[in-house]
């Protein structure tokens, strides 16, 4: 294929282009749909480029509040970011992955990551995810702490999440770059979200109450709003989002290694 030109595009690049499109265009048009059932999240070796699985799962997804005012201009503020990232997102994956979840993806300052239906589990999806969501918010209590005695400003994150079908396909260039993605209106919710969700706080999609325990929706669910922009296909009613004010309660010794002194570094 000819080179691109950095100072306009050129016609026989555009031509090449074009080609390149209608190519993969008749590829994926022309071969059978490649989605499947399944109950797990595929692993990407598992499935083709251009192939899916639709699954049943939630999807949640992690955002650190107002990273980007971060100082993070010099050597040493970026070394320092990339101590505490290391720090808060190894805990945070250990805890998805002891959950049943399966993280997709990490997007520098966020998680996204999947909790597909186990019957085995005793539990539900809903409750396995947002019980997660609350251990997550436990981690940080162990975290921030180190953070501050370090003299590093402690994290503020949110998580949101819905549930419904996805598909978990394998999109990209083959042979090249390409990656698992969510495709379906539970992934786009559960994105969205984010722009609604304060600091600190669990949002859940409304399908989300649907396994969660009767005493935690009596005591900890807590209606967000109704005016989220998404409806019900059938009956057109509101999508609402929920607040889960709910968090657990610290069972530790008075004295662990968290607590103990630093150097004033990371």
């Amino acid at each position: 294929m000819p080179s691109p030109s950095s100072d306009e595009l050129t016609a026989p690049y555009y031509r090449a282009q074009i080609d390149r499109i209608v190519k993969t265009l008749n590829k994926i048009t022309t071969r059978p749909t490649g989605i499947g059932a399944g109950y797990a999240i595929p692993d990407p070796e598992d499935i083709a480029i251009h192939d899916g699985r639709r699954i049943e799962a939630i999807v949640l997804f992690l955002d650190i509040c107002k990273f980007s005012q971060r100082s993070c201009e010099t050597m040493e503020e970026q070394a320092s970011i990339m101590q505490v990232l290391s720090l808060f997102f190894t805990e945070m994956i250990h805890v998805i992955e002891d959950h049943g979840g399966v993280v997709e993806k990490n997007t520098g300052d966020g998680l996204m990551a999947y909790f597909a239906r186990n019957d085995l589990a005793g539990i539900s999806i809903q409750q396995r995810a947002v019980s997660c969501a609350l251990t997550m918010f436990a981690a940080a209590d162990l975290i921030n702490p180190v953070l501050q005695r370090a003299g590093i400003p402690p994290l503020d994150f949110r998580i949101c999440m819905d549930h419904g079908f996805i598909t978990v396909a394998k999109v990209g260039a083959a042979r090249r770059f390409n990656g698992i993605v969510a495709v379906g209106t539970t992934a786009n919710i559960a994105s969205k979200m984010l722009s609604v969700a304060k600091a600190n706080t669990i949002l859940l999609g409304d399908q989300m109450l649907r396994g969660l325990p009767a005493y935690w929706l009596q005591n900890w669910v807590k209606l967000e709003t109704e005016d989220t922009g998404w409806h019900y296909q059938q009956s057109q009613a509101p999508y609402p989002f929920w607040r889960y004010i709910g968090r657990w309660k610290a069972r530790c010794p008075a004295r662990h290694p968290c607590q103990a002194d630093t150097s004033g570094k990371l």
